[in-house]
């Protein structure tokens, strides 16, 4: 049953964003039998405890998700590090009402407040506070956790996350650039890059991004806050830099093929090209993205093997776009 199991979630991890609720909730209702058996002590078995609490709290099936949360609790302890993590979760997740969240954001800080190192609480609490839509609060605790541990990816991702809601596109980039420092062929990580240039460079207030920073956001740390406001805003070519490296790193990369075709639509509607490019080399950059994105819905819709692995939003979303650019490009 657990060999069932672990192929199952190899298949479909629970934390996956791919992973649709059809799939979660199938993953828990085979889960039972394993459940009902007396747990084997191998790191297989406690691997399948963690990966069922996610499905169970995903699925809102809190009495089974406390079952293997107390499992987890009895074989490594209530101290250790990561049961603390996976504690917090649950409370998290079967709270009913925003005084109990609160309520655990003071727990968390007490226990940041004993021991600073305890980076999966630290991390539940940024979580916490930017579902609570405290995101300068979140920001705060975010930089404090990277000034102790630099190198954390995720961390940084998370941080470029909480300036882009803010509009803060400068930061917004410099934290991803700091992902790459970590991560150099993360594809899907240059792609990110390409949207927010593409969208800063397009908003009206991206002009005024860099001034309105430091008075916008009074938690950077003087981890960031110097090299960030010395940052040129992005540009439309940075965008679309940013993309090209996507799909250099992965050919097959749907986002990277359809931030190209945006970008290079919004070059050529520009009434003068700007710096660093050529009207003939965006025409051709287009024509290659537009071919790549026909292939690739195309092959979906044929159900071709090996190309059904996008996701079906977005081979829609290309579809549409393809249809437009079609549109705009036919004679008139």
């Amino acid at each position: 049953m657990s060999s069932l199991l672990l192929s199952r979630f190899a298949l479909s991890p629970p934390l996956s964003t791919h992973t649709h609720a059809p799939t979660a909730l199938a993953l828990a209702q085979h889960s039972t039998p394993f459940l009902a058996q007396k747990p084997k002590d191998t790191p297989e078995t406690w691997l399948l405890y963690e990966n069922l609490l996610y499905t169970f709290l995903r699925t809102q099936d809190d009495t089974s998700a406390k079952l293997c949360l107390q499992r987890l609790v009895d074989r490594f302890g209530a101290e250790n590090e990561r049961i603390l993590a996976l504690t917090a979760l649950y409370d998290e997740a079967t709270a009913t009402s925003k005084p109990q969240l609160e309520a655990l954001v003071k727990k968390y800080e007490a226990a940041i407040t004993q021991d600073p190192t305890n980076t999966p609480i630290h991390k539940r609490l940024i979580s916490l506070l930017t579902h609570l839509t405290q995101p300068t609060l979140a920001i705060s605790h975010l930089t404090t956790l990277l000034s102790n541990n630099p190198t954390d990816a995720e961390a940084w991702a998370e941080l470029s996350h909480l300036y882009f809601s803010l509009r803060l596109y400068p930061q917004a980039i410099f934290c991803l650039e700091e992902v790459l420092l970590i991560h150099p062929n993360a594809y899907n990580i240059f792609a990110r890059l390409g949207e927010i240039a593409y969208i800063a460079s397009t908003s009206a207030t991206s002009s005024n991004t860099t001034t309105s920073s430091s008075s916008s956001d009074n938690t950077s740390s003087s981890l960031t806050a110097s090299q960030i406001q010395s940052s040129p805003p992005p540009t439309i070519v940075d965008a679309l830099r940013y993309y090209l490296r996507s799909i250099e790193l992965c050919e097959d990369y749907l986002r990277g093929y359809y931030g190209l075709v945006l970008v290079t639509s919004r070059i050529l509607a520009l009434p003068k090209t700007p710096a660093g490019t050529s009207g003939y080399k965006v025409r051709r950059i287009q024509s290659l993205a537009v071919s790549k994105l026909l292939g690739i819905v195309g092959n979906y819709r044929r159900k071709t093997t090996g190309w059904l692995g996008y996701d079906e939003g977005e081979i829609e979303a290309a579809a549409a776009l393809l249809e437009k650019i079609e549109g705009q490009q036919a004679p008139k």
